[in-house]
């Protein structure tokens, strides 16, 4: 199906997130679905919340009112019905500092591999085995079920390499206009929250010009 200006093969879906955030997690088979459907490509850029937050006038959980926490568990078990999930609530291990997890998959990819696998697994080591992916061996641990090298991929995570490109996530989603995850953005426009997904396919689906602000 050709769309206006665009074939689906040709169109891209970037993605802020954090290894932290559940509800990347939530979204997570969905917008895999999605984007196979409209051969779309994933562009996965890991960022880190702890910057984005104060960047952008958001709150750490913690310092949230507690009506906006208390709401939060109530969609949190609205959305694992809705998706078919299984996952904790509130997860032993959680919060934790995501910086390394979120790291291995920025390694990967500038090792020309797709971090689509060790991103599934890190999210369900989370979410559903409420394992704490702040500890490197932890982490190593759900490497080594993709099949790939769990503590050259840490290592390769804590380098300098590793890290400008994370950084360099961390500018790219400010000049995006990102300010929480997930946030995918098509053409410019971005969709905050895996509950956008559906207006996301919409736009994929109709090849319709991004929406900007006035």
């Amino acid at each position: 199906m050709r769309l206006r200006g665009h074939t689906a093969a040709m169109r891209t879906i970037e993605v802020y997130f954090s290894l932290a955030s559940p509800w990347a997690y939530i979204g997570d088979a969905h917008l895999r679905a999605l984007a196979a459907r409209h051969s779309a490509r994933i562009d996965w850029r890991p960022v880190s919340l702890g910057q984005v937050f104060p960047q952008t006038g958001g709150l750490p959980l913690a310092k949230r009112h507690i009506s906006r926490q208390n709401y939060r568990l109530v969609e949190l078990q609205r959305w694992r019905e809705k998706r078919g999930l299984h996952f904790a609530i509130e997860p032993r291990g959680w919060p934790f500092d995501p910086t390394l997890a979120d790291c291995v998959a920025v390694a990967l990819m500038l090792q020309g591999a797709d971090p689509a696998p060790y991103i599934a697994a890190a999210f369900k080591a989370v979410f559903e085995q409420e394992r704490n992916l702040g500890e490197a061996g932890e982490i190593e641990s759900v490497v080594q079920t993709t099949g790939a090298n769990g503590s050259a991929l840490v290592e390769a995570a804590r380098g300098p390499k590793a890290q400008v490109a994370y950084a360099a996530n961390f500018e790219r989603a400010m000049k995006a206009g990102v300010f929480g995850s997930p946030s995918y953005v098509l053409d410019g426009e971005i969709f905050w929250g895996q509950d956008r997904l559906d207006l996301l396919e919409d736009a994929l689906a109709s090849g319709r010009p991004p929406y900007r602000a006035p």
